[in-house]
């Protein structure tokens, strides 16, 4: 039977993030990806020019339409700006009990810029990771999450134990933001692991954090435990980093299908 994946999170006409990045990484991962769109970005490569949010009643629709015909094995959660649209999608996940939830904590930019408000931070926190399986933030966001400053490899464990210890649930401090190179946390069940990465020198990263998360959530939509979830989520990431892709005037997209390779993906030869 075909697994399923459903990505909850924001449209980039661009292709390279948020739902695009998610349902290329699900289905290169081999499973069968659905989509319920929180908000319409007009951006490109080099950045963000206009958002509309969907309306609370809208994404309700949609996740309804969704749950109540193709179950998903898993689901990853992106961005979502708006309260009370984090407390819809806190409510129908608690309706249809879904499993295998994967939350990237979208709340700080590379820049250090916040890209949503206080209070819905504040639902984040309250309404939806405590439902999650696993939490992705990046040093940023964990930073934010924790009040801590994050310098070292110690100070991430000790920011992801108590994130991890607070909302209850796995997490997954990643590293980069020039520290510990490729290198990430996982902390669950009072301990922790590390995943090791050689960073890859692309500059080409735009949509890294979506298509981790996405990763993650296939695999454990097909069975794997987090860890090996984990470990075969940056094995595909290097993969789609290493392929070297260059498209677009800004920080470009990867190539999320370096590995599909057959008789439809060929071009006209001369």
């Amino acid at each position: 039977m075909r697994r399923t994946a459903l990505t909850i999170a924001g449209s980039d006409s661009s292709g390279g993030a948020g739902i695009q990045a998610d349902i290329k990484t699900m289905m290169a991962n081999g499973v069968y990806a659905m989509s319920a769109i929180t908000a319409l970005t007009a951006q490109n490569t080099t950045g963000v020019t206009a958002i509309l949010n969907a309306t609370p009643e809208f994404l309700g629709q949609e996740l309804d339409s969704v749950f109540t015909d193709i179950f998903p094995d898993a689901v990853k959660i992106g961005m979502v700006s708006e309260r009370e649209l984090i407390c819809v999608i806190a409510e129908k996940l608690k309706q249809y009990q879904a499993k295998n939830i994967v939350v990237d904590p979208v709340m700080v930019a590379t820049s250090g810029a916040r890209l949503i408000s206080e209070d819905a931070i504040d639902t984040l926190k309250q309404e939806l990771f405590p439902l999650a399986a696993v939490l992705t933030p990046n040093i940023p966001e964990a930073e934010e999450l924790t009040g801590m400053h994050i310098e070292h490899a110690d100070d991430m464990i000790a920011a992801a134990k108590k994130i991890a210890e607070q909302y209850h649930c796995a997490v997954l401090c990643k590293g980069g933001h020039q520290l510990n190179d490729a290198n990430d946390l996982l902390y669950f069940d009072d301990h922790y692991q590390w995943f090791c990465g050689k960073r890859i020198n692309n500059p080409n990263t735009h949509g890294t954090g979506c298509t981790l998360s996405s990763a993650i959530a296939s695999n454990l939509a097909k069975g794997y435990n987090l860890e090996t979830s984990v470990e075969r989520a940056k094995d595909y990431i290097s993969g789609a980093l290493a392929a070297m892709l260059d498209l677009g005037a800004g920080s470009g997209p990867m190539d999320h299908g370096f590995a599909i390779v057959n008789k439809y993906t060929q071009e006209e030869e001369d």
